[in-house]
């Protein structure tokens, strides 16, 4: 008896991710554009929110569902490339947040009205932000994911589905009582 064929849901979710935050990248792109044509009008600072609450929220989210249900069966790999592979996403991980720790309090001043930062300082931080995800992701999609494939071959992919969703509610029901 053959194992049963991974979900393809799970991947179609991550790749649907990554897609995600490369738009939300082009975003801030075009909010850094538009703060220094227009300042701080209404529609920026609306932007500026919702790219805040995507990084904050979703891109962190993802990078969790990663660690939790793709990296683990990766690191027990035989696979030296594969290992450092993945032990090197884990650490893109970590300069992502710092990237992001960077960025955020310009936007979030931005949310609020308040033009305290440079622009083309926020740019060239948004650069390296930008650089940095564009590697991991073709890291992820050339390597890490086609291995995770094969790896989680028959497990229950649905579970982590179900995992990753629930999580997502549990952190929005969060955030709604601290508001």
């Amino acid at each position: 008896m053959s194992a049963a064929p991974v979900s393809i849901a799970v991947f179609d979710f991550l790749d649907n991710t990554h897609r995600d935050i490369q738009l939300q990248v082009r975003q801030l792109h075009a909010l850094v554009d538009a703060i220094e044509a227009d300042g701080l009008n209404q529609a920026n600072r609306a932007l500026a929110r919702s790219v805040v609450d995507y990084f904050n929220h979703e891109a962190r989210q993802h990078h969790l569902d990663e660690e939790k249900h793709i990296f683990p069966s990766l690191l027990a790999s035989q696979d030296a490339e594969v290992v450092q592979a993945t032990e090197h996403l884990i650490q893109d991980h970590g300069w992502l947040e710092e990237n992001w720790i960077q960025i955020a309090p310009s936007l979030e001043a931005a949310t609020s009205g308040n033009l305290w930062f440079d622009p083309a300082e926020l740019r060239h931080a948004l650069e390296v932000f930008e650089a940095l995800y564009l590697d991991h992701i073709l890291l992820e999609e050339s390597i890490a994911y086609p291995e995770a494939k094969k790896r989680l071959q028959g497990l229950d992919t649905l579970g982590m589905g179900r995992e990753m969703a629930r999580r997502r509610v549990m952190e929005r029901d969060e955030v709604r009582a601290r508001a």
